[in-house]
């Protein structure tokens, strides 16, 4: 069976790119071994944040004196939340179904393999197509620490059905996965605490924002700059400056990373050059060997959901017309982040500390969200900053740093305006809708 374009991968990166290529009227096939939608519709990016939303709301019941609303016997039911979270996943599962019905796109299940550059197998069935997209994103990495096959040990993936709520949890990692479920369980009264190798916690985010982060974290306790030895059931062991530690508790997170998903698709078949940090990639998503493309985790380039996307979108657009590529080409200097903790974080483009090793002249500046208007209208005086860094000498903007509630909603504006190389002249210009927290950019610009 012979199509314009085979993609490995269903998740945000090769639904969308499988979206693209059949809306420009190609023959696409697409490959998936387990779910719709991948790791972030199914066990990533979705389902926590459904359950971070639970939490919220839970939060927000606890604490509404001071905003005229009393709830009494207020009670978190886990096994509820658990059911409006599959019914979120199972929607969306079905949306992507139907837009790969709607682009023509064919779907197979099953592990996808090569056999030679132009052809992929799928258990015994063998398709071609002289232009392949490898979309397979990336699967928790458990370093080797000895216990760690105990029965008290989860990944972010088995976390995610668990059936009650345990009374302690140590998360190790303080990076974005740890971060995010340690603020969920902490909202809804788990002991937590995160053990984290690092000095600082999510280390992509700017320092002092993130020293912030971690004070306004008060239900959280942290070991910083610590290593973890070995897990027994219901313990683990680390050090920290040379001394011995010992924790107690019901359930551990390993939050440890993340790594490409390059085994079993037959890479070394073919020539593709690859290492453990993902398969090479040029702007345009060409790996070495021609016709074929990697897109998202697998290339190591960003982790990111709506980075896989658009990097979907760029092969798709280059395979169409190489000439003149449609979707043009994946840039990394203005891509966002967040982290869905309460409070929230964003953050795009380069940090203060980026710009010191870099050895740019740069100026920054802040705002606290408390002095905007809606911001204290809707949560009082809790934690809230907008961090600015420009260019000295030329007044671009290079990057914006936000924590606070609605920092997600945010931080796309500080995108396009790192993205368009706007100058703090430029942006003073902007008009921004009051009252509204994005206001808290324009505070920033004007505080340069």
């Amino acid at each position: 069976m012979k199509y314009d374009i085979i993609i490995i991968g269903s998740g945000p990166g090769g639904y969308i790119a499988a979206e693209r290529a059949g809306a420009e009227g190609k023959k696409v096939l697409l490959i998936e071994k387990e779910e719709i939608g991948g790791v972030c519709l199914n066990w990533g990016c979705i389902p926590t944040k459904s359950l971070l939303n639970s939490a919220k709301y839970y939060h927000h019941a606890l604490h509404g004196d001071q905003y005229g609303v009393r709830a009494e016997k207020v009670e978190f039911d886990l096994k509820t939340a658990m059911k409006w979270k599959e019914k979120t996943v199972t929607r969306l599962q079905k949306g992507v179904s139907f837009l790969m019905k709607k682009n023509k796109v064919d779907v197979v299940r099953g592990q996808a393999r090569f056999t030679d550059r132009t052809t992929v197998a799928v258990g015994d069935e063998q398709y071609q197509s002289e232009s392949v997209l490898i979309a397979t994103g990336s699967s928790t990495m458990v370093p080797p620490i000895p216990g760690k096959e105990s029965k008290n040990i989860v990944t972010s993936r088995e976390i995610l059905g668990i059936d009650s709520l345990p009374k302690s949890l140590v998360v190790i990692g303080g990076g974005v996965i740890g971060m995010e479920f340690a603020s969920l369980f902490s909202t809804l009264g788990v002991e937590v605490t995160v053990v984290e190798m690092l000095d600082e916690i999510l280390p992509m985010m700017d320092l002092g924002l993130a020293k912030t982060m971690r004070k306004s974290l008060k239900n959280i306790s942290f070991h910083l700059g610590a290593r973890v030895e070995k897990l027994e059931e219901g313990k683990v062991f680390f050090t920290k400056q040379g001394e011995a530690h010992e924790l107690n508790c019901e359930l551990v997170l390993m939050a440890t990373g993340r790594k490409p998903n390059t085994e079993g698709l037959g890479l070394d078949e073919i020539g593709l050059d690859y290492d453990k940090k993902g398969i090479k990639t040029d702007q345009y998503m060409r790996t070495n060997v021609p016709g074929v493309y990697a897109i998202g985790d697998v290339t190591g380039k960003s982790r990111l959901a709506h980075s896989a996307s658009r990097m979907g979108e760029v092969a798709v657009g280059h395979l169409v017309n190489p000439e003149k590529p449609k979707y043009g080409m994946f840039r990394s200097h203005a891509i966002p982040w967040a982290v869905y903790t309460l409070p929230e974080a964003a953050g795009c483009g380069i940090t203060e500390q980026d710009a010191e090793r870099a050895g740019l002249p740069i100026k920054t500046s802040g705002a606290q969200m408390a002095a905007n208007g809606r911001f204290l209208a809707e949560n009082g005086r809790e934690v809230g900053q907008c961090k600015m860094v420009v260019h000295a000498e030329t007044g671009v903007l290079l990057g914006v740093h936000l924590l606070g509630a609605y920092s997600s909603e945010i931080i796309h504006s500080a995108a396009a305006m790192i993205e368009a190389e706007l100058r703090d002249v430029d942006i003073r210009e902007i008009i921004f809708p009051h009252p509204t927290v994005s206001e808290v950019l324009r505070d920033a610009v004007w505080e340069l």
